[in-house]
């Protein structure tokens, strides 16, 4: 079985003209398939519309707006499926393109990816995948050309040991990949957005840079966060001593003075903070140790 996930927030007249498509192709293809629809709190009259009477349709409801992260988490505890797919509700993921991903399943891939070609987001979106796009595949050996795009099919095991949550699911599928299965891309349709809004403004590529910046840590130092602190409070504790160091070979051997040297300050202060900072690595390391010791049952 295919268990197809829609979440969604005021979709009320995309929605119903994204289900109907699904379920044609769906009957198409002949697939044993579910559609699970995730109101992620809703606040018009979607209901309305969704006049769509199927045994493959599903919704399920959140009492407030929760995030797509939960939204997702709320239908991956729902599906039933084998195969599970993720699409977006706004009508610009295609249903035309979902036979590409099952056939890639279908040949043994674990995880596909959608790359939208001729992408009709706006200037702001478009600018924010292309710096997570070049940030991540520099930093830390991503395969993917565009993570953020949120049509993906995958086997429902690589869910294993992880759970949505908040915007971590931009990253799903560099954990996917980091664990071992394989993966792959296919480029779909992006067709323009012809209702309602986007809901990514501004606010939300200030959040996307600090999750890239989270993303960047966990996935290269999660367990070795002394390589990380390490590193910062090496250069910080090292820019501190050589302050300090020229401060006091001028004071000895040149007589200056240090009561008016305001840098005297600086370079104690960096001195402190790189070894609290390097401390924070140690313990890091010490949690890190003890959790692979004394593994959960």
């Amino acid at each position: 079985m295919i268990s197809i996930i829609v979440p969604f927030y005021n979709e009320s007249e995309s929605l119903p003209r994204l289900i109907k498509y699904l379920i044609e192709v769906a009957d198409k293809n002949e697939y044993d398939c579910e559609i699970i629809l995730v109101d992620d709190g809703s606040t018009d009259a979607y209901a309305s519309n969704l006049k769509v009477k199927s045994e493959k349709l599903k919704v399920i409801k959140h009492k407030k707006r929760l995030g797509k992260g939960e939204a997702l988490n709320t239908g991956v505890k729902y599906a039933r499926g084998d195969t599970l797919v993720f699409m977006d509700g706004d009508f610009q993921d295609d249903p035309e393109d979902l036979p590409k991903f099952i056939k890639k399943i279908e040949e043994g891939y674990d995880f596909v990816n959608g790359v939208r070609v001729g992408r009709n987001d706006s200037g702001i979106v478009k600018f924010y995948s292309l710096i997570a796009k070049y940030f991540l595949r520099i930093l830390i050996d991503s395969p993917f050309t565009d993570i953020n795009c949120g049509y993906k099919a995958f086997k429902v095991e690589v869910l294993s040991g992880f759970t949505f949550y908040a915007n971590n699911f931009r990253f799903f599928p560099l954990a996917v990949f980091y664990n071992g299965y394989k993966v792959t891309e296919i480029e779909i349709k992006n067709n323009p957005r012809r209702f309602g809004k986007s809901k990514f403004g501004p606010g939300k590529l200030v959040v996307g840079i600090f999750d890239t910046l989270t993303a960047f840590f966990i996935y290269k130092f999660a367990e070795r966060p002394l390589h990380f602190f390490g590193m910062i409070g090496g250069l910080l504790f090292t820019g501190g001593f050589l302050i300090s160091l020229v401060l006091a070979i001028e004071r000895l051997f040149f007589g200056v003075l240090l009561y008016q040297r305001p840098v005297l300050w600086l370079g104690l202060s960096l001195i402190i903070v790189g070894i609290q900072v390097i401390m924070t690595g140690i313990i890091g390391e010490l949690i890190v140790y003890l959790n692979k010791k004394n593994p959960k049952s």
